[in-house]
């Protein structure tokens, strides 16, 4: 998968529905249409893992989730509540049949949003995806809690942007570093450079405004009320969403199927064994 620094960022629009303000990306290619709800510090307008939707002629809708961007807390600021704000999106942009797709931080969105919205959703795919499990561990929350509160959130991303400016191979060993379980000399050593390029220039644009730490509320477990098909893809190799997670979400989802993967972090499309995996993926969803 080519993937050049200038795909990283795109424009975006605001939708002003009846519960507030949406942020949102569409890019409008062919009548199947993916909804992505992208993981924590990532806005609409960041391209993340979404190349093979658009390589397959998908259109792809992108909200920024309460919190992240243009879309304020006060958004439906629950899980359950954007749950339905997104459907109010899709129906305001004439949307009427989704594969809703889940990213990291994004899974429970994601999966919240097929069990209450099955006339809407016709399946699920859930990369690297957070499940109902307690997550980040209590020692990681008090470092977010830290680093990404009110004051001193812009501080964070302020430096970590000086960082991959002045010292990108620092600044992406350092971001890199939590995404593995293994050696981060050897995760990126094997990056392609255009994989190496897109991160550095991926890190140096992430933002997380107060949406992270809503990330963190509690939620309502829906996974079970999931009729949809659901595919599910993740790594042992997975530093920040343990492969735990896809197995709790396996195993709560009827009528789901886990893929293990091979990449080396948390980015799935990274990994040697992609090529399979996206095939595995356009066969899911009738599109090869």
């Amino acid at each position: 998968m080519g993937v050049r620094p200038t795909d990283v960022q795109r424009p975006t629009a605001v939708a002003h529905l009846a519960a507030g303000p949406v942020e949102y990306r569409l890019e409008q290619r062919g009548e199947r249409t993916v909804l992505i709800f992208h993981g924590g510090h990532v806005r609409a307008g960041l391209v993340v893992g979404e190349q093979t939707f658009a390589g397959a002629g998908c259109t792809v809708l992108v909200p920024s989730r309460p919190g992240y961007g243009r879309t304020p807390l006060s958004t439906g600021r629950s899980v359950v509540g954007f749950a339905d704000v997104t459907r109010d999106l899709c129906e305001s942009l004439g949307i009427s049949e989704v594969t809703v797709i889940g990213t990291s931080a994004g899974g429970r969105p994601a999966v919240t949003m097929a069990a209450r919205h099955h006339d809407l959703v016709t399946q699920v795919l859930l990369l690297s995806a957070v499940s109902w499990l307690p997550w980040p561990p209590w020692w990681e929350r008090i470092g977010t809690g830290v680093a990404f509160n009110g004051l001193t959130e812009r501080v964070t991303w302020a430096g970590v942007r000086q960082l991959m400016t002045r010292a990108p191979e620092t600044g992406l060993r350092l971001m890199l570093r939590p995404t593995s379980v293994l050696p981060i000399r050897e995760v990126i050593a094997r990056l392609r450079p255009e994989q190496h390029a897109y991160l550095i220039e991926l890190f140096a644009r992430m933002r997380s405004g107060p949406g992270f730490l809503n990330d963190l509320r509690r939620s309502p477990e829906l996974a079970a009320e999931v009729t949809q098909p659901t595919l599910i893809i993740a790594t042992r190799n997975d530093g920040q969403v343990p492969y735990r997670h896809a197995e709790a979400l396996a195993a709560a989802i009827p009528h789901s199927e886990l893929v293990e993967g091979q990449a080396d972090t948390h980015f799935v499309w990274f990994g040697p064994d992609w090529p399979q995996l996206e095939q595995k993926i356009l066969g899911f969803l009738d599109l090869r």
